[in-house]
């Protein structure tokens, strides 16, 4: 049997939902779990119940703050020595800046955005999107071990009836190794918000919303469903988004159980970046919009009158 390494990271007291995905998926398998830093309660007990058989918390100098270099150092160490054939992680910003370094310094393969896999004894076969998602390839991994394997957020669901692992704790030293450029300060936003990629409700707003004023009937909706604000590439190139709210493309890749595009078309580049959405609401005032011919629920009309008495009627079940 496969020995497995599930890198997470940590949320608040907890760990990101994408750990818990993927260790419910491994279930039948031994599975470690390495973090950098303390992990809180919450996240330990989670671990352990989604199928952690060993928790392994690196600390040490300069692993304090996040750096690529260190990160990568420290885990490279703890990973080659102890053994592992297989190291998972969930495809976060962190991840994809970490993760492929990891396999550089292994000179091993890596299969990333992988939105579904099997693990039939020690042979890893996933699926990945290719060509903006127009279409899924199956892949495998060749050459030396171990293999690395990023997982797209949201793309695998949570597990109904986990089952549970010891979730021993165990603490680690790391060595962070020679750090050419030290991140000095990592500001977050203000926004208590789920990020785009990991949000497992998204409500998006294109050109129809006009300008950034609007954002405020999409907000009172997306506060009512636990969701975050996006946008399409027309608002972000005009100023009336931030960069960070970019759904497409040239911008976040995202996979919620539930997206609700307001005012947007449907460019192509934008139907790249959400097309594996669960469902998908479309409101726009053409018809003819592309973004119907994905939607599984379309309302043709204004989205100025639509949002709000959407959040209306909703206000009365939730």
């Amino acid at each position: 049997m496969a020995k497995i390494l599930v890198f997470t990271e940590h949320a608040g007291d907890g760990v990101k939902n994408v750990t818990l995905e993927i260790l419910g998926k491994l279930e039948g398998h031994s599975v470690d779990v390495a973090a950098i830093g303390d992990i809180g309660s919450d996240g330990l007990t989670n671990l352990a119940k989604y199928g952690a058989e060993n928790i392994h918390v690196l600390k040490g100098g300069d692993l304090d703050q996040y750096s690529p270099e260190g990160y990568a150092n420290s885990l490279k160490d703890f990973i080659g020595n102890g053994g592992y054939d297989y190291v998972f992680a969930g495809s976060t910003s962190l991840v994809k800046d970490v993760m492929p370094r990891i396999a550089g310094m292994f000179d091993a393969g890596m299969a990333s955005e992988v939105v579904n896999f099997v693990m039939d004894g020690d042979t890893f076969s996933g699926t990945r999107p290719m060509f903006a998602g127009k279409c899924l390839a199956k892949v495998e991994i060749e050459g030396p071990k171990p293999h690395f394997i990023t997982v797209r957020p949201n793309a695998l669901g949570m597990s109904d009836s986990p089952k549970a692992g010891a979730g021993n704790k165990n603490d680690v030293s790391a060595v962070a190794g020679e750090i050419k450029a030290k991140i000095k300060e990592m500001v977050k936003s203000d926004s208590d918000r789920a990020d785009l990629t990991e949000a497992n409700v998204i409500v998006s707003g294109g050109r129809g919303i006009k300008n950034r004023e609007n954002f405020k009937i999409l907000n009172e909706l997306a506060d009512l469903l636990g969701a975050t604000v996006g946008a399409s590439r027309a608002l972000v190139d005009a100023d009336e988004a931030d960069h960070s709210m970019q759904v497409g493309q040239t911008g976040k890749t995202v996979s919620p159980s539930l997206y609700i595009a307001c005012g947007i078309s449907g460019a192509i580049q934008h139907l790249a970046g959400m097309r594996t959405s669960k469902i998908i609401v479309a409101i726009n005032t053409d018809p003819d919009a592309p973004i119907f011919t994905k939607a599984d629920y379309g309302i043709v009309g204004d989205l100025f009158k639509v949002v709000p008495a959407l959040t209306e009627e909703l206000k009365k079940i939730l």
